[in-house]
């Protein structure tokens, strides 16, 4: 893990000293807007308009940040619309890299071997961590936005009227509900196996996985009366929080040390992982092989061998019994199914 400090290239791991043993996540700098005519976007933010073919995705499939922007591109249809190219599951001492050999995609747009090189085409001064996912503008040779939560919210609406695909997925009577879920999967469950797993002091570490810990048994009370997280609808909430729930016992639990359970321990949040990997569309989103390589061989502060376990066998594809639950998909912009 690396960063830019004036458009040059740094092999730096975060600096936890300064912050007493713990784990802060930068905050993401790009966060220009896509809307279906280019009008502003959320608070008067610069925007561009939804055309097919300008924009590109580069991700990381280990990555679950990433991962969310991944699954909303295939939910709502975006494929032939968004291209999308993902970096080797390696994070070396130049970062995310679109090595063919060791399982990128490589990037047949801009040509770079290194995802760090895309951020100082976008500003030859970059300063910051370099991170994915990343919107790439064609037509503007430049990043539009680094930040995952924003581009869940633009392909959930900006593209519909190219697609017809109507599903949505942050709708307006239950955003409130939504937002007060995300803040708590957000800080507990999403960054909170990172600010256990990255910890350098001993009592850092045990607070972050009480935290995590009194998160998901809040999340299995919650899923044991509601089929989803804000209630009958799948919504991005729930998008949010697969991504850190079905890489949690294959890497979190082991590489992250937050051991005091597994998910497979808790039966409704168990079955909700295999509901949601379930779903039309996600499963394929999914590759574990580049999950537990990225982390186990990338992290060398926390597995200098980087040795990858043989396990565990997840058998994410074992019925689920959430249909006893009430819950009934996606709405559509009219509240249809």
């Amino acid at each position: 893990m690396g960063l830019l400090i004036d458009g040059q290239w740094h092999d730096q791991w975060y600096d936890t000293k300064a912050h007493g043993g713990e784990f802060v996540r930068e905050s993401a700098k790009l966060r220009d807007w896509i809307t279906p005519d280019g009008s502003p976007g959320p608070d008067g933010r610069p925007a561009r308009a939804a055309q097919a073919d300008r924009y590109h995705l580069y991700v990381s499939l280990a990555c679950p940040w990433a991962h969310r922007v991944l699954i909303m591109r295939r939910l709502k249809g975006l494929e032939s619309l968004v291209g999308v190219s993902h970096t080797s599951p390696l994070m070396l001492d130049q970062g995310w890299t679109y090595h063919r050999d060791e399982g990128s995609s490589g990037d047949p747009l801009n040509g770079v071997d290194f995802h760090h090189q895309l951020y100082t085409l976008t500003d030859p001064h970059y300063t910051g961590r370099v991170t994915v996912p990343a919107l790439w503008d064609r037509q503007e040779g430049r990043i539009v936005s680094n930040e995952s939560a924003d581009l869940v919210r633009i392909f959930n609406d900006a593209f519909d009227g190219l697609t017809g695909n109507r599903l949505d997925l942050y709708p307006t009577d239950l955003r409130e509900t939504i937002d007060a879920v995300n803040a708590d999967v957000y800080d507990h469950v999403n960054n909170g196996v990172y600010k256990a797993g990255f910890a350098t002091e001993q009592d850092v570490y045990e607070r972050h996985v009480e935290a995590l810990f009194a998160a998901l048994d809040r999340l299995e009370s919650r899923l044991s009366e509601w089929r989803y997280l804000a209630g009958e609808w799948l919504t991005e909430a729930d998008i949010r929080l697969f991504t850190t729930l079905v890489r949690f016992d294959a890497v979190y639990h082991g590489h992250f040390k937050c051991n005091l359970r597994r998910i497979e321990d808790y039966p409704n949040l168990s079955n909700y992982v295999r509901e949601l990997y379930q779903w039309p569309g996600v499963a394929v989103t999914v590759n574990m092989d580049h999950i537990q390589r990225h982390y186990y061989m990338s992290h060398k502060t926390i597995n200098p061998n980087g040795i990858v376990p043989a396990g565990p066998l997840l058998g994410l594809e074992r019925p689920h019994d959430r249909e006893r639950l009430p819950g009934r998909g996606i709405r559509d912009k009219v509240g249809k199914a």
